[in-house]
């Protein structure tokens, strides 16, 4: 049995919110991921189980290892189908908001759900979420939003209509946003869920493959750059650096989500607890920083400080406006002032 985590006055609201609209949009984070999506379809899945019309609705695109989860390719792009998308958001009678906890996570998208009078549902495992909804359903406890939408959906009483393209998007969700769970996933409860999941007949060792084995011949390529030529390590503070410009993105003919997991790679060296890997974005002048450490060193409150961002314990990111030279000089300061936390951990 699962705790009854997401408080009851919430699933009551969502429940009768569900069954008054009929049209309804779910919209997610800028430059999606596993959990985003993975949320997102698999709500979309259910809420077509109770005959309604949904729409899915992300700010751009996302990586192509992706692309096979059922649903994914009925999923709006607003920076290319701005309008239709506009006219979908106008005509919703609910927008749930999955994954992020901010409007400014969904870029260009905000405004028109912002302006909408729709009533907003947000669902999400990020801290510190923003009154921008009526119901806010937010556990930054929970491993990952794909895990809260089952939970609601089984809080609902409809287990049931979890169908069994709807459980693939929320195990790889789950997946995804644990490394395969390999951190943030010490919850039995979290076997508890796939065990249910599996029972709807999905194959999780596929999954495993589609998402983590489909990889490009470039982007085997560029780990290997990554690992041979631009990983910096520190012993000294048990931490690890990776840095990758624009130029040599296009040098191995990146495409969006080469470099997923990279910032993971360091952490499998023998002492080292803090991982940080800087990108430049080949779409805005901004550089992506992804966080990551082991045990009890807070890689998230170096991501707040220093780089604009936040997340959880041991996974977090952020950006940072300026060059990769001043990035990193921030990211060594960073690795001064928590010295003590970085050899104690």
């Amino acid at each position: 049995m699962l705790s009854k985590i997401i408080l009851q006055a919430n699933i009551d609201k969502v429940a009768k919110y569900f069954e008054k609209a009929e049209n309804l949009v779910i919209v997610t984070h800028i430059s999606p991921d596993g959990d985003a999506l993975g949320s997102s379809l698999g709500l979309a899945h259910f809420l077509e189980t109770q005959e309604k019309n949904v729409h899915v609705i992300v700010p751009n695109a996302f990586p192509d290892f992706l692309r096979w989860m059922p649903g994914a390719k009925d999923i709006i792009r607003y920076d290319k189908y701005a309008e239709f998308a506009d006219k979908l958001i106008s005509e919703a009678e609910v927008i749930c908001c999955l994954d992020f906890n901010a409007l400014s996570r969904i870029d260009a998208l905000a405004k028109p759900v912002a302006e909408s009078q729709a009533r907003k549902v947000m669902i999400d495992h990020h801290l510190n979420p923003e009154p921008f909804c009526r119901v806010t359903i937010s556990h930054p406890e929970i491993s990952s939003t794909s895990e809260l939408v089952f939970r609601l959906i089984c809080r609902m009483g409809n287990f049931e209509d979890i169908t069994r393209e709807g459980a693939e998007c929320i195990y790889t969700g789950m997946m995804t946003d644990t490394g395969g769970f390999t951190y943030n996933s010490n919850n039995r409860e979290i076997y508890f869920i796939i065990s249910e999941l599996l029972s709807k007949g999905i194959d999780k060792d596929d999954i495993y493959r589609k998402v983590f084995n489909t990889y490009s011949e470039g982007r085997l390529r560029l780990m290997g750059y990554v690992l041979y030529e631009k990983m910096q390590v520190f012993p000294q503070f048990r931490s690890a650096l990776i840095c990758l410009g624009k130029d040599e993105q296009k040098k191995f003919q990146y495409v969006k989500g080469d470099t997923e997991g990279f910032v993971n790679m360091p952490l499998q060296m023998k002492g080292i607890c803090f991982s940080v890997f800087l990108r430049e974005d080949t779409e805005k002048n901004m550089i992506k920083v992804s966080l990551r450490s082991v045990g009890a060193f807070p890689c998230n409150k170096i991501a707040s400080e220093y780089f604009n961002g936040g997340g959880h314990l041991n996974a977090s990111g952020g950006e940072f406006y300026g060059s990769m030279e001043d990035a990193v000089g921030l990211f060594k300061q960073a690795l001064v002032k928590y010295e003590d936390l970085l050899l104690k951990n």
